[in-house]
């Protein structure tokens, strides 16, 4: 038996209504009450009638899709990000297509070319790139794109990211003020916009507190599982009594780490800790560590605004849009 598809029109006829209706119901173009609307989306699912995406694209010139290029999809803040934005985009009816760089340049500029090669109408980037000019001249002229966590000087594309000065500034005077005087740090890769703010905010607080900056306290992973370790070994060779590890994959990494080593935090060393996700690690050592918690489900629906509003008026002004993480002192510390 030949399974006939079913049309618009058939939606029209249970519905009641006209099949222009019905395409104004689906795609948003006219007003439509609330009661026509009902009737429509009722046919629709007693029908299992799927909207033709191709013609619709034809006709609005929209893939209703948008792209997202992250540096490392296993990173589970990465993926909380990914899950909230689809979330966002699913309610206003469009699709998400992940690109995974794995901090990789040219696999980002490949990924750019691709996508935005009619395959998306806008991007969001959180970007591996250290030279500007190069992530430019790999995105069209006039093509929406919002730069997600991981910014640039120039300022040419709206951007949502997370300033985390004030929390890295303020562990490191509450660390001074218990008496740590080799506090080190582990950032992400130095060329990221986040790196290099998280590690100048820690240079002024050292200044401020009249600590010696000594640049063999100032480590760099990559931000990317098993990286942590070799920062540590280093770092413990320096006699640090505190360290803050600028990463939620890597603060984990250097609980377990820790820990292995027969070291208790908060008494054989001081720990400040990155939370950009759920983790039971965290809950379980939460008391014992201080905590700069990330909003990234507020970054990922933000991304997922900006990216929608910048579609529909792609020659809006440029937007920057930056939250502000928390910072908890562990249990029982002054502030």
């Amino acid at each position: 038996m030949v399974s006939l598809k079913v049309t618009i029109s058939d939606v029209a006829k249970l519905a009641g209504v006209s099949t222009a209706t019905v395409s104004h119901t689906i795609n948003e173009t006219r007003y439509v009450s609330q009661e026509t609307k009902d009737k429509v989306y009722q046919a629709i699912k007693e029908l299992g009638y799927t909207p033709d995406a191709s013609a619709r694209s034809f006709r609005t010139g929209k893939k209703q899709t948008i792209g997202f290029i992250v540096p490392d999809i296993s990173n589970k803040f990465f993926a909380t990000m990914i899950e909230t934005v689809e979330n966002h985009l699913s309610a206003h009816g469009y699709h998400l297509i992940i690109a995974n760089t794995e901090e990789n340049m040219s696999r980002e500029e490949t990924n750019i070319r691709l996508l935005t090669a009619g395959l998306v109408d806008g991007l969001l980037i959180a970007s591996t790139m250290d030279d500007f000019a190069r992530l430019d001249e790999a995105i069209p002229t006039g093509f929406p794109v919002v730069l997600v966590d991981r910014t640039f000087e120039e300022k040419k594309y709206s951007s949502v990211c997370v300033s985390n000065f004030q929390p890295i500034y303020r562990s490191v005077c509450r660390l001074a003020g218990k008496g740590s005087k080799r506090i080190g740090i582990i950032g992400g890769l130095p060329r990221l916009s986040s790196t290099k703010e998280r590690i100048a905010a820690y240079r002024e607080a050292i200044a401020d507190c009249d600590l010696e900056l000594d640049e063999n306290l100032i480590r760099y992973g990559d931000s990317r599982e098993n990286s942590a370790q070799h920062c540590l070994e280093e770092l413990l060779t320096q006699n640090c009594d505190a360290i803050i590890v600028c990463q939620g994959l890597m603060a984990s990494e250097t609980i377990i780490y820790l820990h292995k080593q027969g070291m208790r935090l908060g008494q054989d060393i001081d720990l400040v800790s990155f939370v950009d996700y759920d983790s039971d690690i965290n809950q379980l050592y939460s008391n014992q560590m201080d905590c700069i918690t990330q909003p990234v489900e507020a970054l990922g629906e933000a991304a997922g605004e900006q990216i929608l509003a910048r579609i529909e008026n792609p020659d809006a002004p440029i937007f920057e849009k930056v939250l502000t993480s928390t910072y908890k002192p562990s249990d029982g510390a002054g502030r």
